[in-house]
């Protein structure tokens, strides 16, 4: 990961891309936890090694293992994959995550949504990552990122520079959580991160009206 990240951190560089980074200091904490952050492109493997704690693992669908020289990178990358399409093979992969992350002492990075969405909105969020850390009672820590269709279009293929926000927020406790509460934590984090969305890209959600809150 140190080479990848210094890799691919040249690229802002060559992007005109610059960041701006609030509560940086949430990752110093002592400890396995899961941190979860919206996802818009693989603009975000920029924004991500721009602030990448140590001892950090990310998990991602199995598709993007085969993804030509992105999946060689991030396998490389020591990515931990999950089949979507076999749900069984998907809660068994998440179990052996929780093992390894609480045993190495690591921080389990996912994206909730599921997918990449440049869709000016959050999707829906899938429930593993918060199973997952109430199953091991680990924190969770929030990233959001900005706005990035103020510069970049993916469907006209055209690139500006530009400047994205980062907030990362204090750790959310899970001590004494149980599956019961997998729901309500999912739902408050979806809140929480789609309010800052908006608030770091300076939009109004009223344009995008009610989301839904929760994937399977």
């Amino acid at each position: 990961w140190r080479l990848i990240k210094n890799v691919v951190r040249t690229f802002k560089y060559f992007y005109g891309l610059r960041f701006e980074v609030k509560g940086l200091e949430h990752f110093g904490m002592e400890g396995p936890c899961v941190i979860i952050s919206n996802h818009q492109s693989i603009l975000d493997m920029i924004g991500l090694m721009e602030i990448l704690p140590e001892r950090c693992v990310q998990i991602a669908k199995r598709e993007l293992l085969y993804t030509g020289p992105v999946g060689l990178v991030i396998y490389l990358g020591g990515i931990i994959f999950i089949n979507r399409k076999r749900t069984g093979t998907a809660k068994s992969v998440m179990s052996g995550v929780g093992q390894t992350m609480t045993n190495e002492n690591l921080k389990i990075w996912i994206y909730p949504e599921g997918t990449r969405n440049m869709n000016g909105d959050l999707l829906p969020f899938k429930k593993g990552a918060f199973h997952l850390a109430i199953q091991t009672q680990v924190p969770i820590i929030q990233v959001v990122y900005s706005s990035f269709t103020s510069f970049y279009n993916p469907e006209k293929k055209t690139f500006t520079s530009g400047k994205i926000k980062v907030e990362i927020f204090p750790p959310i406790s899970t001590k004494g959580l149980t599956t019961e509460d997998v729901d309500d934590l999912a739902k408050q984090c979806y809140t929480t991160m789609r309010d800052t969305f908006f608030r770091l890209s300076g939009k109004s959600k009223e344009t995008n009206g009610e989301a839904s809150v929760l994937g399977q």
